[in-house]
């Protein structure tokens, strides 16, 4: 009866098929349909290229038709194995659209190869393949991604460079038909002026020039078509942090902002966000390349954790998103990986300062000391402030010394990142800044005598979390020591307990690996990870914060699959800026003021300076 009844909750009483009519459940579908649709493509290809496949028994019945219909086969082979090549990946990941797409293609590609001199053997695999998707059609339900301009440019560059490429192979496989001798530049020209719809100057002989100029056509036309397909599609809108979404998580930071470091972050204004059914729990990410990455732990009562993060699977479920968790807590750790079964993996280490512990005395703190006590008798000062208690005159030439003093293109961040310095907003943030009266006769700077700031956000009602570091690059060396031994010494004023530093990956292993009588394996680790650090700052960022003798909160990454590591590392690596897949700098137009993309410490890790966190 299980089987047959549904709606006992609302009182009626629904028949269903049974389950060996309706079809498997998404999870069961095969994986290897991406692998198939990418198979079945590469044989279309190859079936209206290569002349050594269009030899058959048909080959009777194609002499009698008409040229045109034998040129337009080819063509259409051509087109939807290239198609099909495309849409492999959609259908790997249950797209809608590329089922769709690929069950209007695969007649038309059964069709080409029979009527263009072909055995029935690519044709049977087709049909193998429609017969699959469409018996499997309940499976393929997961919606679109959201639209980006920028892979429309990438189809167009990549799919012209190859529609050029097969259109050479085009060109050149008929050679005992062709007129002549043509140069290679004259085979360049006929592709060129083929793929706009024009006539080269190669000729054939036995009808040939149809089908190698309708396959040149053809391809023109796909890449001007998918290219404008990607542009115009409709939109599915990009996870955005509506003023209503802001504002519950505001709510749920004031209960409940104490127990992670990252909370905050949470409020930055280019992740979505989804709330457990009770609304007391919420789950911020990021979609990057077709991984839906959440940071820190769920913000709320953890009690409410299990359903926010069950709206969280479910909506990678329904875009087919691969789920992921960066930078969460061992706490978060746990409770992710028992509500969803994903694994979780050690990723590294974050620094923490307890205030009431923290002293400038004492040989561990030597260098610290002498270098902070250095740049004060150079006559630098520092003063440590709420945001909301400074003028709006000063807080605007900090927001602009931040952008000036950028040394990326754009703000680097994600995960320990908010992306602003908003004094109406952010309130309870702290900047810390560093200042320098000009000599006598200089000329001040266009900043005043502001040589570097830092901006901490808020972790909870006793705490903060660095959030930005920026100075002047004439400035002397130290200056971020300088600015954190100035919050710690000033936080018991502003009545902070704790105050989060940076996040050190793979500290842990760093450490081990530079104790007497580690192993091999370990040692080999950290010297990747040392020569790694020449790129992404992993030793020195651990050295610098190992400075103020922090205790090491550990933090972890949650996945699904080992095979998912790359992909999720991938999309990290965008969303922390250390990687940047988009259009040239010439053709991006000005980003606006709100939302900003990410921000966190820009600048080479040192020993005079410390850049952002990985």
């Amino acid at each position: 009866m299980s089987d047959r009844l549904d709606g006992e909750k609302s009182g009626t009483v629904a028949w269903r098929p049974p389950r060996w009519l309706r079809g498997p459940r998404p999870e069961k579908v095969p994986p290897l349909v991406g692998t198939a649709g990418a198979v079945v493509g590469l044989l279309n290809l190859a079936a209206g290229l290569f002349p050594r496949f269009r030899h058959s028994r048909l080959h009777a019945l194609a002499e009698v038709l008409p040229g045109t219909v034998s040129a337009l086969a080819a063509a259409s082979s051509i087109v939807v194995g290239i198609l099909l090549l495309m849409l492999a990946h959609g259908l790997k990941r249950r797209k809608r659209r590329a089922w769709v797409a690929a069950v209007a293609l695969l007649p038309v590609g059964i069709a080409a190869q029979l009527v263009y001199r072909h055995s029935v053997v690519g044709a049977a695999f087709s049909l193998a393949l429609l017969a699959f998707l469409v018996w499997h059609r309940r499976a393929f339900e997961a919606l679109p991604d959201p639209r980006s301009r920028v892979k429309a440019l990438l189809n167009f560059v990549a799919l012209g460079g190859i529609s050029f490429g097969l259109g050479l192979v085009i060109v050149n496989t008929h050679p005992h038909k062709i007129v002549g001798d043509p140069s290679v530049w004259e085979r360049i020209k006929h592709v060129l002026w083929g793929l706009f719809g024009f006539e080269g100057p190669v000729r054939y002989v036995n009808n040939v020039d149809y089908t190698v100029g309708y396959s040149l056509g053809a391809l023109g036309l796909l890449t001007v078509a998918t290219t404008a397909y990607l542009a115009f599609r409709p939109e599915h809108p990009a996870a955005r942090l509506t003023e209503e979404d802001e504002e519950r998580l505001r709510e749920l930071l004031a209960k409940h902002g104490g127990r992670d470091s990252l909370g905050y972050f949470a409020l930055r204004r280019d992740k979505g966000v989804v709330f457990s059914p009770t609304g007391k729990a919420a789950v911020c990410y990021r979609v990057i390349s077709g991984v839906m990455l959440a940071s820190g732990d769920p913000i709320g009562d953890v009690e409410a954790w299990p359903g926010a993060i069950e709206r969280f699977m479910e909506e990678a479920r329904a875009h087919s998103w691969t789920p992921a968790v960066t930078g969460c807590s061992e706490t978060g750790g746990q409770v992710w990986t028992r509500e969803t079964g994903m694994d979780a993996l050690e990723l590294g280490d974050e620094a923490i300062v307890d205030v009431a512990d923290f002293t400038l005395t004492g040989r561990s703190m030597r260098n610290v000391r002498q270098m902070v006590k250095r740049i004060e008798r150079n006559g630098y000062e520092t003063r440590v402030r709420r945001v909301r208690d400074l003028e709006p005159e000063e807080l605007a030439r900090i927001q602009k010394a931040a952008d000036a003093w950028r040394d990326t293109d754009t703000e680097r961040g994600f995960s320990m990142a908010l992306g602003r310095i908003d004094a109406d907003k952010d309130g309870d943030a702290v900047i810390a800044t560093a200042h320098l009266a000009p000599a006598e006769g200089e000329v001040p700077g266009p900043f005043g005598d502001l040589k570097a700031m830092q901006h901490y956000v808020p972790w909870g009602k006793d705490g903060i979390s660095l959030e930005l570091m920026r100075r002047d690059r004439s400035a002397d060396p130290g200056m971020n020591e300088l600015l954190i031994v100035a919050s710690l010494q000033a936080a018991p004023g502003l009545k902070i307990k704790q105050v989060s530093l940076n996040f050190a990956v793979f500290r842990s292993s760093l450490e081990r690996g530079e104790k007497l009588g580690a192993g091999p394996v370990i040692r080999i680790w950290r010297g990747m990870l040392i020569f790694l650090s020449r790129w992404y700052q992993i030793e020195s960022l651990y050295k610098f914060n190992d400075k103020f003798q922090p205790r090491w909160e550990p933090r972890f990454v949650v996945f699904r699959n080992s095979r998912d590591i790359p992909r999720i590392g991938l999309a990290a690596l965008q969303a922390e800026g250390y990687l940047e897949l988009g259009l040239p700098r010439a053709l991006r137009r000005k980003a606006p003021a709100e939302p900003q993309p990410c921000a966190h410490k820009d600048e080479p890790i040192t020993a005079d300076a410390v850049g952002t966190a990985a």
